[in-house]
């Protein structure tokens, strides 16, 4: 299949940009910006929305990063190497992705009414923030309207022999951008998004994910002890002396 100048920029450059941008982009935010280094929680403002949308959105992302890792770095040899018919693992992965992706773009869009509709957080939305959002919107949205048209209501696309397969030769320095080039246009535009989502990574709140309190686990434990008492001070001045002994 021949690759046109337009694919190699956004098959081939443009993955590689974003994927140098990620790695720089850490390196050079945790040097300059280690305080900033957090998600900036404002449960503090407001915590009744947040007490649903944050568990919606962070089970929902887990599981839709659980099934990227397997949909797009393990070969579908591998899996039907461990008995996993292809079958099975489509209907598996279309119906535990839908639930995942109606649970995070629930959760998310919990988060991003609550940041417009409460004034303080509202005016403490900075620009990464404006960023983030509609750009992580959109790249769970069309991850979900791609698998609703073609693998739910459609006739089915195979990814795995596509979008992986060019996925996977980025890591191993083998690219293949015509695996995608001639993939459905919704599937093209959410590795597009991902790609600048990526991107964008280290200038935003996402970097917590690296920052997991793993060490918590481990760490021994913090033993409160109550303070005794201090004994009452004798007064040792002169009227103090006399004072005692008028009252003995």
């Amino acid at each position: 299949m021949n690759v046109s100048g337009t694919d190699l920029v956004l098959w081939l450059a443009l993955p590689y940009i974003c994927l140098a941008v990620f790695v720089v982009g850490h390196v050079w935010r945790f040097r300059q910006d280690q305080f900033g280094w957090t998600s900036r929680t404002s449960q503090l403002l407001e915590h009744r929305w947040l007490r649903f949308g944050s568990p919606l959105f962070h089970i929902g992302a887990f599981m839709v990063i659980a099934g990227h890792v397997v949909g797009l770095a393990v070969p579908a040899s591998w899996t039907e190497a461990v008995g996993i018919t292809e079958h099975a693992y489509h209907t598996t992965a279309v119906w535990a992705g839908s639930v995942a992706g109606v649970a995070m773009v629930a959760g998310l869009g919990m988060l991003c009414a609550r940041r417009l509709l409460t004034r303080s957080i509202r005016l403490g939305t900075d620009r990464s923030d404006k960023l983030l959002f509609p750009l992580l919107a959109a790249t769970v949205l069309l991850g979900i309207v791609a698998t609703a048209a073609h693998n739910v209501f459609g006739a089915g696309y195979d990814y795995r022999s596509t979008v992986s397969v060019w996925f996977r030769g980025l890591f191993t320095l083998q690219p293949e951008p015509e695996a995608i080039a001639g993939a459905p246009l919704l599937f093209q535009l959410h590795a597009l998004t991902a790609c600048l989502l990526f991107a964008a990574w280290p200038f935003t709140r996402l970097v917590h994910v690296w920052s997991a309190p793993v060490g918590y686990l481990v760490r021994p434990y913090v033993v409160y002890r109550r303070r005794a008492a201090a004994p009452a001070r004798q007064d040792t001045t002169a009227a103090g002396q006399r004072q005692h002994r008028r009252a003995a």
